[in-house]
């Protein structure tokens, strides 16, 4: 068996905001928008699917400073393949803009 390159098991997404309205922010749910993905339909694949946020924090716990919070793909948002999740503990507001991994696992292909 030849080593192979290395196969990511996760599609790149991006934390945009929380779901709100004109005034109010709704912190439970966060918009997602998946590398790749411009259309509801094409946004529909993925529901159900589990995402991590993964972050380093100060100090260390269990030999490592790397944290994930969990959370599943709910429900797609408007027409444009942003997708809404709920993660375990909301993620904070420090992190728009950044990275999370959306699993390719649970797949019902």
């Amino acid at each position: 068996m030849s080593e192979s390159k290395g196969h990511r098991l996760y599609v790149k997404g991006k934390h945009l905001s929380y779901q709100r309205g004109k005034r109010n922010t709704n912190p439970n749910t966060s918009l997602i928008q998946i590398e790749g993905v411009s259309d509801s339909k094409a946004a529909s694949f993925y529901l159900g699917k589990r995402i991590a946020y993964v972050y380093r924090a100060k100090t260390e716990i269990r030999g490592t400073k790397i944290r994930v919070i969990w959370g599943k793909v709910t429900k797609t948002h408007g027409n444009s393949g942003v997708v809404r999740a709920q993660f375990r503990s909301n993620l904070p507001a420090k992190s728009f803009g950044a990275m999370v991994r959306i699993m390719l696992y649970p797949s019902a292909v």
